[in-house]
């Protein structure tokens, strides 16, 4: 059971809010709830909860503007649930420091999945040296990465970007992002750079690059590195 883990839902629809905290309690948790953004807010801060469920159509504040907030003083996991579908509207929750984002309708059994992946991340942030995921793993302090137990070879920014994926396992992280941390907030628009060297690593550590096993493409939006194991 996960009666010490603590979820704050900030969800507008009474009908869905009440769907998601009496699910999430029969698995142990427990819930929060709120009905507005300014609520939401106040009880992020009153009751340090472990992990935000945040809805981004909210009646007083818009999502994205809660989301700013809470990420000015906090890095409490937050997953966006909401039924905007949009490509940008992903990458902007994204890149204003959701975790995870989730489209309405939704099963219950993949939120809790998103829920204890979220959870997982926050614990191992400062204390997991090595990644490690099926046949493939990397040392991050010997900046060592083998494969089959074989030590494969990738140039300075293509370990950069691996290692990037690799401690943000699980994590969707969007294009912007990732040229932002590896090439500065300069580079200008284009992602082809970042799709090159993308393409070189996963002809490294992939046995069929178009059917990859450890950097997976959310199309539109950015990568996915395959959850380490050690979690």
């Amino acid at each position: 059971m996960n009666t010490k883990v603590k979820v704050l839902i900030i969800e507008d629809d009474k009908n869905v809010l009440a769907y998601i905290a009496a699910a999430l309690s029969s698995e142990g948790y427990r819930t929060v709830s709120a009905l507005t953004g300014t609520e939401g807010l106040c009880l992020a801060a009153s009751h340090c909860p472990h992990v935000i469920l945040l809805d981004l159509g909210l009646p007083d504040i818009d999502g994205y503007q809660v989301l700013k907030q809470l990420r000015s003083w906090s890095q409490i996991p937050i997953i966006i649930i909401s039924a905007r579908t949009g490509e940008e509207t992903k990458i902007t929750a994204l890149d204003l420091g959701a975790d995870d984002y989730l489209t309405k309708p939704f099963g219950i059994g993949e939120l809790i999945a998103r829920i204890r992946t979220s959870l997982r991340r926050v614990s191992r942030i400062t204390s997991v040296q090595t990644y490690k995921a099926l046949n493939l793993e990397i040392n991050f302090d010997k900046h060592i990465i083998r494969l089959y137990d074989q030590i494969i070879h990738l140039t300075q920014i293509e370990y950069q970007l691996l290692e990037l994926l690799a401690k943000n396992s699980g994590k969707v992280l969007t294009y912007r992002h990732i040229m932002n941390i590896i090439w500065g907030p300069y580079t200008g628009g284009s992602n082809q750079i970042l799709r090159v060297n993308m393409a070189n690593i996963r002809r490294k550590i992939e046995a069929d690059p178009a059917q990859p096993q450890y950097v997976f493409t959310e199309i539109g939006i950015g990568y996915r590195m395959r959850e380490n194991e050690y979690l």
